[in-house]
């Protein structure tokens, strides 16, 4: 069977989407300093190593839920978690992911993105929508995780690269 690529509009659309949003993000991760991976703003906050994983891995998750129709997130505590210990390891994990998303992207079809996807809880359902909204929601959390490693980066003191804009540190490369 042959498979057409970018069969469907809206697929089309988060990929480009995922692409330059995994480009500014990649900018972020770059900048994270794995030395201080066990360093939290606040108790109730994530560390840095977490945050900065959790950043990572969330885009991939794009893939997961186009090769699924549902995950349990209770299994989640049981699943082996490698470490990472450099910037490297943490943007080759990045690329990865993005990478995974990208290809699960290209080969959805509309069809593909209107299942239905859920997320669960042993039994209780969290959510269950189609898998356009969690793709949306996938990319839209990544935003929201990136901006909070740019707040982290701001009180390590590591200088923040630009992202839509310049930084007070960095400006929009010419």
């Amino acid at each position: 069977m042959e498979t057409t690529l970018v069969t469907a509009p809206l697929a089309q659309a988060f990929s480009t989407e995922l692409l330059d949003e995994a480009q500014l993000t990649r900018r972020v991760l770059a900048r994270v300093p794995v030395a201080r991976f066990d360093w939290q703003p606040h108790p109730k906050s994530m560390t840095l190593g977490t945050l900065a994983r959790h950043t990572a891995d969330l885009i991939g998750w794009i893939k997961d839920t186009l090769d699924t129709t549902e995950v349990d997130v209770a299994v989640f505590d049981d699943a082996p978690v490698v470490p990472i210990t450099s910037t490297e390891e943490l943007l080759a994990y990045f690329q990865q992911r993005v990478e995974g998303a990208h290809a699960g992207l290209l080969h959805a079809t509309p069809e593909d993105l209107q299942q239905s996807w859920a997320m669960r809880s042993g039994t209780q359902v969290i959510v269950e929508q189609p898998r356009a909204e969690v793709v949306r929601h996938l990319i839209s959390h990544t935003i929201h995780h990136r901006g909070q490693l740019s707040v982290y980066l701001r009180l390590l003191d590591v200088p923040v690269p630009y992202i839509y804009g310049p930084s007070a540190d960095e400006a929009v490369p010419q």
